[in-house]
């Protein structure tokens, strides 16, 4: 059985921009809320971080405060990928020399790659690094698909543990929980969809939605585990709306601007993305005061 890297629920964190670049106050601030909350992990520099619009420097810088910010008290899961595969390699070495826990690795986006190639863009970080890596699948972004298949196969690779499903197909979910076993843990990438993934043997969840309610989807894991189905499936359930409004825009812009509605000062997104509308705004807003 391989190493299991947190079981529970991970926030895939936002990350808070100023015109100087990153805001460290505000990210030390959100860290801590997030750890007095009950978070099992906190994953850095993903879609939810805005990795794709940060330079390299950021990445390393933000990785570095989470590290010394959290000081032991739960993992840090940077995420390295790249559609570049040298990139993703290097990216991948400066996380581990850093401290890092585990990585967050997503599939080649926009020139793609076979199965194969996938296997072979996988392999190739893995034999660079020691860290254990969680593989992101997440087709709606990337326009790539990891299948099954190829999940057995990158499976057999010791420091490949885990994947986090974002592809919102549950028949996918339970083929790569048939074949793969207890050599691959399963994350849900959905917040919708984190008690279906968690009853076909899923290890929790890498949560947008923990970034405002971190104890609501602390508490939804928790229960299941702990055996109280019905209320993991209440909180599951009366979650909905608000999961809905945090992703009626792309996300993060949504999430970012819940977190400055709780009180925290995040910003708006990095160009291409804006602020979020007004009228989905006010939407979210009663939401997030609902729950």
């Amino acid at each position: 059985m391989k190493e299991i890297l947190f079981t529970g629920c991970g926030t895939a964190i936002s990350t808070p921009f100023s015109e100087n670049g990153v805001n460290f106050k505000e990210f030390k601030k959100l860290i801590e809320f997030q750890i007095s909350n009950g978070v099992n992990a906190l994953i850095v520099c993903g879609t939810t971080g805005e990795a794709s619009t940060m330079t390299i420097q950021e990445k390393i810088d933000t990785i570095k405060c989470a590290i010394e910010t959290s000081s032991g008290r739960v993992p840090i899961i940077a995420g390295t990928g790249s559609n570049n595969t040298i990139q993703a390699i290097e990216m991948s070495r400066k996380a581990e020399a850093l401290g890092a826990t585990g990585l967050l690795v997503v599939t080649p986006y926009y020139n793609k790659t076979t199965q194969e190639g996938l296997i072979s863009h996988y392999s190739a970080i893995a034999k660079q690094v020691n860290l254990p890596i969680i593989l992101y699948n997440v087709p709606g972004r990337t326009g790539l698909n990891i299948l099954p298949k190829t999940c057995l196969e990158l499976s057999k690779i010791d420091n490949i543990v885990a994947i986090k499903e974002a592809s919102g197909n549950l028949s996918q979910v339970a083929e790569i929980a048939h074949l793969c076993g207890y050599d691959l843990s399963i994350y849900s990438g959905n917040d919708d969809q984190i008690l279906p993934v968690l009853s076909l043997g899923g290890k929790g969840v890498i949560s947008v939605l923990s970034n405002v309610k971190p104890k609501l989807v602390c508490d939804m894991v928790d229960s299941f585990f702990e055996g109280n189905i019905n209320k993991a499936i209440n909180l599951q359930l009366k979650s909905i709306p608000l999961i809905k409004a945090l992703f009626c825009e792309v996300n993060p812009i949504p999430v970012k601007a819940a977190l400055s509605m709780i009180g925290f000062n995040f910003g708006a997104p990095r160009l291409p993305l804006l602020e979020m509308q007004n009228t989905n705004k006010e939407i979210l807003k009663k939401e997030l005061e609902k729950i």
